[in-house]
């Protein structure tokens, strides 16, 4: 998921507005860079999708605060390359192997290793969508375990780290199937970290700011 924290509908104009507001643990820091839109590497701060999600409002997401926890956890890590590929309200096939998602996603992260980077993890929040269907959430986890073998597989990283979120909210009525995919997830190196409990915006679907950076201590 692209950032959301800090999005709340205007009730005035009816549009989705960011307030701008940058918690702390989500400011800029000259070890963090993300991969713009454009390919190039640029200090990264909030929205990190910005140029990514371009047909949704982003606020504050995950990137910034988990980059900002290990560097304060160990300052000599050195430089961190976040590359943002989220494209908010999507479903788990529109991830599958061949898709424009995907092939996007593999582009802009091999592009990043042409400066010689390494792959230290995927930072994985995705399944609101897949929640409005029963036959979606069903296949949540059959369907998100056939994309993460894919992806190590295509950037030949086949024990890549990978930390996903066991959601605390979606967009249908069959929540619970999709978390109980994720939290069974059966691949080796996945860790899932359960969201459940963190607060919500006032569209009861997204995590505030605040939940942000508390995903990240959980993690």
């Amino acid at each position: 998921m692209a950032g959301r924290g800090g999005v709340t509908n205007n009730t005035q104009t009816s549009t989705m507005v960011w307030d701008n507001i940058v918690p702390p643990q989500c400011q800029p820091n000259p070890y963090i860079l993300r991969l713009s839109a454009k390919l190039k590497w640029v200090r990264a701060h909030e929205p990190l999708h910005a140029d990514i999600d371009v047909k949704k409002i982003n606020g504050v997401g995950l990137g910034m605060p988990f980059s900002n926890t290990i560097l304060t956890k160990d300052p000599t890590f050195g430089v961190i390359g976040l590359v943002p590929c989220a494209i908010g309200g999507t479903n788990i096939s529109e991830w599958k192997k061949g898709s424009f998602l995907y092939n996007q996603m593999v582009m802009r992260t091999l592009e990043a290793l042409q400066g010689g980077g390494v792959i230290r993890a995927l930072l994985w929040y995705h399944g609101e969508s897949d929640m409005v269907s029963r036959e979606d959430a069903e296949l949540y986890k059959q369907r998100s375990e056939k994309f993460f073998i894919d992806l190590r597989s295509d950037l030949q990283v086949p024990m890549l780290p990978i930390i996903q979120v066991a959601l605390a909210s979606g967009q249908g009525p069959y929540i619970d199937i999709v978390r109980e995919g994720q939290l069974e997830n059966n691949l080796l190196n996945v860790r899932t970290v359960d969201a459940k409990g963190l607060p919500l915006e006032s569209d009861k679907l997204h995590l505030t700011s605040s939940s942000q950076y508390c995903f990240v201590l959980y993690a």
